[in-house]
């Protein structure tokens, strides 16, 4: 059935929420969203996505005698359509949204309730686009991956980092030792893992009090600066800024510690709480229950482009975006590298967009030379921050290990990132220093332009990690053979 015909096919209510002739929608009035949908039996592609506009916008099932002319000019529009690959693309009014930055208000919209509808058998939202004149009115990041690398003066590589393991277990002594090492190790960057709070075995002051020590004795070891996320996800506002609060009291150096949130768990407005509250702090979104919604093979929910893309908007200054098939977690390069450099650019292409992060229009020729300054890798949006929205940070986590370094940055095409390797550097036959001076060794290796192989003969630590982890790789590979 051809796109006349699917027309005829509308009822007066689904109509008011189709429009083939819509002109310009980047006019800046929309936010826009391409959806894969799949209808149920009863109803073709267009009426379901009608449906789908419906619902995620001004109406509901059916037209009711309350609406007005100024709401039906809210109204969602469906302004084209891929019958072959069941692509809907939807223009949202971006004055439907609560003003003044409310991320969790436009998910509502079109990824709230049309995710439960009756009518669709798939629904997933696969990319979204931003209008300069709407990132206007949200905050993006404000302490970013620029200000972290100022911090502990690196420039020229990935922020060395790792997640305490076991993840939960240790008592907070324990914990800060195992920081203490992998920083006297080499390493830049410690985490607290997801679920890490305010257990009986692991209190959540005391553990913050031995982590300032451990990181102090670190410092001065070695000269070089440190940092530590701290998982503030917490039951309640007043526990979660309490947690902050106590940290920035410590006496952390400013730049020495970075907040991390539970992200899709503790909500969007946790996220942005501490976006504003704390201006001056790395935000940390971790994304725990995400592949929920972004697993390819799920039909419901949306992709990982799209999750980075409203935590940049949110103004997380870094979020984990997977390790494109190279370490464990789920996800491919289209899928994660797609995602990290969305976030990090000032202009990239995600899947049907050409996203500009841009508060200002795009042949200003301010913008022309940030978009070039982005390019060649200087530093944006310092004394400017009027023009634009300020990159986020991709996280790097699951799976990975010094002999993967450098397969990851080849893949993702940059040095932008943190990467928080856990089993990676505490798995090292001689324990997590030697562990973190592999890791550093790995990174050097890369730098100099060597083989990793050939570096590792006259650096034992990452030699052992070489041994070690191409031996685990051989024997995972023969048992999932014997067990296939």
């Amino acid at each position: 059935m051809d796109i006349k015909k699917l027309l005829k096919t509308l009822n007066l209510h689904q109509t008011a929420y189709v429009n083939f002739d819509l002109k310009n929608p980047k006019n800046g009035e929309y936010m826009l969203c391409v959806f894969h949908l799949v209808p149920e039996k009863k109803l073709n592609i267009l009426q379901a996505a009608a449906e789908v506009a419906a619902e995620s916008s001004t109406g509901t099932n059916f037209k009711v005698n309350t609406e007005t002319p100024f709401s039906r000019n809210l109204n969602a529009l469906i302004y084209q359509i891929d019958l072959k690959r069941n692509l809907v693309w939807i223009a949202y009014p971006w004055r439907l949204f609560d003003r003044r930055g409310n991320v969790q208000n436009i998910l509502t919209y079109v990824v709230g309730n049309v995710l439960g509808m009756g009518s669709i058998v798939a629904l997933k939202l696969l990319d979204v686009w931003f209008p300069p004149t709407m990132l206007e009115q949200y905050d993006g990041p404000s302490y970013t991956l620029d200000d972290m690398r100022k911090y502990l003066k690196v420039y020229d590589r990935p922020i060395l980092g790792t997640i305490i393991k076991p993840k939960m277990g240790l008592t907070s002594a324990e914990y800060a030792e195992v920081c203490y090492d992998f920083w006297i190790g080499g390493g830049d960057f410690v985490k607290n893992d997801e679920p890490q709070a305010d257990q009986d075995f692991c209190p959540y002051d005391k553990m913050v009090e031995n982590v300032k020590e451990a990181m102090d004795k670190a410092v001065k070891k070695t000269g070089k600066k440190k940092v530590h996320s701290f998982n503030v996800s917490a039951p309640d506002y007043d526990t979660m800024i309490k947690r902050c609060e106590l940290i920035k009291n410590a006496g952390f150096e400013k730049g020495s510690y970075a907040f991390l949130i539970d992200g899709i768990t503790a909500g969007w407005m946790a996220v942005q709480t501490l976006r504003r509250k704390y201006p001056d702090v790395f935000i940390h979104f971790h994304r725990a229950m995400h592949g929920a919604f972004t697993r390819p093979e799920n039909p419901i929910g949306f992709t990982v482009l799209v999750l980075s893309k409203f935590a940049r908007l949110a103004g997380a200054s870094g979020i984990h975006t997977g390790t494109a098939g190279v370490g464990k977690m789920k996800g491919s390069p289209e899928e994660d590298i797609v995602a990290a450099h969305n976030i990090l650019h000032l202009k990239d292409k995600g899947y049907f967009f050409e996203q500009e992060w841009a508060k200002i229009p795009e042949k200003d020729k301010d913008m022309m030379h940030l978009v070039h300054r982005d390019l060649t890798h200087h530093v944006i949006f310092q004394d400017d921050s009027w023009r634009g929205v300020k990159k986020c940070c991709p996280i790097i986590s699951g799976g990975l290990n010094p002999t993967l370094l450098k397969p990851f940055i080849d893949i993702m095409g940059t040095m932008d990132f943190i990467t928080t390797m856990g089993a990676g550097v505490h798995a090292h036959p001689k324990g997590t220093q030697e562990g973190a001076t592999a890791l550093v060794q790995a990174c050097e290796s890369y730098k100099k332009k060597i083989d990793i192989h050939k570096y590792a003969k006259t650096h034992k630590e990452l030699a052992e990690a070489i041994k070690f982890f191409e031996k685990n790789k051989k024997e995972v590979k023969s048992s999932n053979s014997e067990n296939s």
